[in-house]
């Protein structure tokens, strides 16, 4: 599946996260996308994959012979969307192309460069954005993509050496439980990446 095509799917399912809710995860309807992956990967071929019953969805990719013992990296995005706008009938726009000039989302509604001049970085690049009623879900599903994408990658290509990587994938990140169950240790990386956000290229600590 390509990059744009898994984006597309996951923005699809509605999986607003709720800060009133004392259930963990904080809305049931993370878990249409948790499963989602669960069942993606196993087709992929990961192993280990598993989902616990607060939602935190795990995965292996093995190292490839003689690189057992090197590190075990992690990669982790997480699937909830922020419950400040609606997160549901998500319209997707793709802008190939894009001249770098301010985006009209609909009638009322511009995302002008003035505001975010950071749009001028991705002139000549393809770009999409929602119709300007509703979040579109980039965060985080497009780490989740470019994660799965990547992972994809490295299993199409088995001449690229690489150490055990492990995978995650959380709720509720918007509302600041993300991390209130995961099991760090169970997990077992020496080191790990969250992808969620940032300029191409650059890495956060």
């Amino acid at each position: 599946m390509k990059l744009i095509d898994r984006f597309l799917t996951y923005v699809a399912i509605d999986t607003q996260s709720d800060p009133a809710s004392e259930t963990y995860p904080s809305t049931a309807r993370q878990f249409n996308l948790l499963n989602h992956l669960v069942e993606e990967m196993k087709i992929m071929g990961l192993d280990q994959v598993d989902i616990d019953p607060h939602g935190y969805v795990t995965a292996t990719l093995p190292a490839t012979s003689g690189y057992e013992g090197v590190p075990v990296i992690g990669f982790l995005s997480h699937v909830d969307t922020s419950p400040d706008m609606p997160g549901c009938n998500i319209k997707p726009r793709i802008i190939e192309n894009y001249d770098g000039e301010d985006i009209a989302l609909n009638d009322t509604v511009t995302m002008r460069v003035e505001d975010f001049p950071e749009l001028s970085f991705y002139k000549g690049h393809t770009i999409i954005t929602t119709d300007g009623t509703t979040l579109l879900g980039a965060d985080d599903k497009a780490g989740i993509a470019e994660i799965l994408t990547a992972v994809q990658y490295l299993l199409e290509h088995p001449e690229i050496a690489h150490g055990k990587i492990r995978i995650g994938f959380t709720p509720d990140e918007e509302i600041g439980r993300g991390v209130d169950f995961f099991d760090v240790e169970a997990f077992g990386a020496k080191f790990a990446y969250t992808v969620d956000g940032g300029v191409r290229g650059r890495t956060g600590i």
